[in-house]
């Protein structure tokens, strides 16, 4: 059998080979990584400079699981915050933050713990959730139970000296009893998207007195972004037509949830920036809602994306098809062609936005470099 052809490139190129790909038909088989251990498995994807794509991208089969690098590198050594700091936050609720000494950062996907790391602040957090799983961090005390359920006991017992927070976890009483017993609560925005990373920062940053640490970090994370996505756009088909039809799944099969997400969902940012064909515009799906047999149909996707433990949940790619039949007659079902990154990363939307991009799209473009 003859490998698929792969597109030229104008720079040299550093072919990595997965050791287990096989060649199947005139396509890839990448193997079946739904079952990973939530955290993600194997080596972190190379640049996607440095990797061969495929000419084809519709020419290989099976599911991809994307691992990102996760080392944290700060803007300056040592943040020294300017303080006090009057702020109205995202709910409009004006506060005051008098001391940075202990920070706790919470967020569903653990992107304000990694904006305040990378901000020069690591050394003031004092505590983390669950989604919080890079080294830097990993000693930190957790704060979150049963998931992503807030303890309150276990947060005062941190005794912070500010808050900086989203909606994204709960109970929201535990942070109504923070403010009640008087520590500043800054609250974010809970909109998450690529066109949010640097205001996302620089909230951030404001509210803990080292704006101009904000602006460097946005401005390096931003620059990142754009070479990525530079990058992508030199494997991605550039007729719209030709690029692959994706939906991003949300699944968590132990408790029934299956939802796809659509437009204005954040999700449809990350599929535009990796040079694919977002599906949900063109079926009229909005937000985020329960997955119907007749979206999925309508949609005939040619690729999914789903988180790591989503897939996980289901027992990987043949849970996924028994428990959602009518994904079996679409391309992406019938390939099995389907990529999941860490449930932390690939939603983020952070200072590692890029990272993120990249290994993602060494998975789709070309899935034999990742190992």
């Amino acid at each position: 059998m003859t490998t698929p052809a792969r597109r030229p490139r104008s720079r040299v190129l550093i072919p990595v080979v997965m050791a287990a790909a096989l060649l199947a038909g005139c396509g890839i088989s990448v193997g079946d990584s739904g079952s990973p251990d939530g955290e993600g498995s194997g080596a972190a994807a190379p640049p996607l400079a440095e990797v061969e794509a495929l000419d084809d991208v519709r020419g290989w089969e099976g599911s991809v699981n994307a691992v990102a690098e996760e080392q944290v590198e700060p803007v300056v050594e040592q943040a020294e915050p300017k303080l006090p700091v009057t702020v109205t936050d995202a709910q409009g609720t004006k506060v005051t933050i008098t001391d940075a000494s202990r920070i706790l950062p919470l967020d569903i996907y653990g992107t304000l713990s990694r904006t305040v790391f990378e901000l020069g602040l690591g050394d003031q957090v004092v505590g983390r959730e669950i989604a919080t799983q890079f080294d830097a961090a990993a000693d930190l005390p957790l704060v979150t139970q049963n998931g992503h359920d807030l303890n309150a006991e276990a947060i005062l017992e941190l005794d912070p000296t500010v808050i900086i927070t989203d909606t994204s976890l709960g109970p929201w009483d535990a942070i109504l009893q923070m403010r009640d017993a008087g520590i500043p609560v800054v609250v974010v925005d809970s909109k998450r998207s690529l066109d949010t990373v640097s205001s996302l920062i620089e909230e951030v940053a404001t509210a803990l007195g080292v704006p101009e640490q904000g602006a460097a970090l946005a401005e390096r994370t931003q620059a990142e972004v754009d070479a990525v996505t530079e990058q992508i756009a030199d494997v991605a088909p550039a007729e719209r037509g030709e690029r692959l039809r994706t939906v991003f799944l949300y699944v968590r099969g132990q408790s029934g949830v299956y939802y796809m997400f659509g437009e204005k969902s954040g999700a449809d940012s990350l599929i535009d920036a990796l040079g694919l064909y977002d599906v949900a515009g063109e079926i009229g799906w909005n937000g985020m809602k329960p997955v119907t047999d007749e979206g999925l149909v309508d949609a005939q996707p040619d690729l999914v994306l789903m988180m790591t433990k989503g897939l996980e949940s289901v027992d990987g790619v043949d849970g996924l098809l028994e428990r959602l039949p009518a994904l079996a007659q679409t391309p992406a079902g019938q390939n099995k062609r389907i990529v999941t990154m860490d449930d932390s990363q690939i939603l983020g939307f952070g200072p590692a936005a890029a990272t993120t991009l990249n290994s993602l799209a060494v998975a789709i473009y070309a899935p034999e470099a990742i190992s």
